[in-house]
C-alpha cells in the first residue's frame, strides 16, 4: 500500500535531513520510495518542504494531489499544507512554532511541543529527528529500529559523534504521548 508523507518547515530545521532519513528507513524496509525535496532559492529562514513516497508496488508519483501525513514544523507550513492532507490522514504539527487549531473534522491532528522538546534535550537542531519519532508513532509505518538505522546510515562521518544525541531525540519523539485531538 503506497503511503505519502510531507515535512515542511523553515530553512535551518533540518526538513531535508529528516527526509533523507525517512526516505532511507523506508529502503531499509524494503519499500520503493521516492524522495523529493523542494526549497526556495532563500537559505536558512526560508520555506523547505520534502515529500516521500513509499510503497510495497512501484512509486506512481511524487507531488500528489493528497498526502497522508504531513509533519509542521512552523505555522507556514501548519497552514501551507492543511488542505493537502487527505481525509483520514493525519497533521502533525509542532506546537512551539503553529498554533493548535483544528479547522477540519476530516483529518486527524497531532499537537506535540517538538521544538521545546529539543530544546530540553539540549540541542535545538534535533527537532527535525524528534519530529520523525512522532510521525513514526502516529504512523506506524516505520519502526524507530528502521529510522535509527537510517540516521546512522544518513550521517556523515563528521557528524557522527552526534549520532547518540540523535538516537535519544528519536526515542523522546517516539515516546512522547500522542493522544489525537
Amino acid at each position: 500500500m503506497e503511503k505519502n508523507f510531507i515535512i515542511a518547515g523553515f530553512g535551518g530545521q533540518g526538513v531535508l535531513l529528516a527526509g533523507e532519513v525517512l526516505a532511507t528507513a523506508f529502503m531499509l524496509a524494503n519499500k520503493n520510495v521516492t524522495w523529493y525535496p523542494s526549497y526556495g532559492a532563500e537559505m536558512r529562514g526560508g520555506t523547505v518542504n520534502c515529500e516521500i513516497v513509499a510503497s510495497d508496488e512501484e512509486v506512481s508519483a511524487v507531488n500528489k494531489h493528497d498526502t497522508d501525513f504531513i509533519v509542521a514544523l512552523n505555522q507556514a507550513s501548519f497552514d501551507k499544507f492543511l488542505s493537502k492532507i487527505k481525509k483520514g490522514g493525519y497533521m502533525i504539527a509542532n506546537s512551539t512554532l503553529a498554533k493548535e487549531i483544528k479547522t477540519r473534522a476530516d483529518i486527524n491532528y497531532v499537537f506535540a511541543p517538538i521544538t521545546k522538546l529539543a530544546e530540553e534535550l539540549g540541542n535545538v537542531k534535533m527537532a527535525n529527528i524528534l519530529a520523525l519519532g512522532v510521525l513514526a508513532k502516529a504512523s506506524k509505518a516505520i519502526s524507530l529500529e528502521q529510522l535509527s538505522e537510517a540516521l546512522d546510515s544518513v550521517l556523515p562521518a563528521h557528524r557522527k559523534n552526534l549520532l547518540p544525541l540523535n538516537l535519544k531525540a528519536l526515542k523522546i519523539g517516539y515516546e512522547y504521548d500522542l493522544l489525537p485531538v
